[in-house]
């Protein structure tokens, strides 16, 4: 088992999970986070930490594609243990549907 970050971190990108991870597995696109499923060892501090709700497990029903993507993205984009501030819309962007197809950005963040 891992975790994945699904589709409400997409513009929201709140940053409370990387806080808090102890092997530092998550991964900085400009408009999410990804979490790199071979370096997660599923304690699960991050779930309960995320705002927006967009961290699950991947054994939770219909998490294949989000497990894909974290672990395409999680190859590409560069490595962040640091939190940062969310974008300055975040709270705008906090439940609207279908950001993955409207929304997602392959571009990579910064990473720290």
């Amino acid at each position: 088992m891992t975790y994945v970050v699904t589709d409400n971190c997409i513009r929201c990108k709140y940053m409370d999970c990387v806080e808090v991870c102890p092997v530092d597995c998550f991964y900085e696109g400009e408009n999410m986070l990804v979490i790199h499923p071979d370096e997660c060892i599923d304690c699960g501090v991050c779930e309960p930490e995320c705002p927006a709700d967009a961290i699950k497990p991947d054994t939770e029903p219909g998490l294949d594609k989000w497990l894909q993507l974290n672990t395409e993205y999680s190859a590409k984009w560069p490595n962040i243990s640091q939190k940062k501030e969310p974008p300055a819309d975040h709270k705008e962007w906090d439940g609207v549907e279908n950001k993955l197809e409207n929304h997602f950005s392959a571009e990579p963040g910064s990473g720290d």
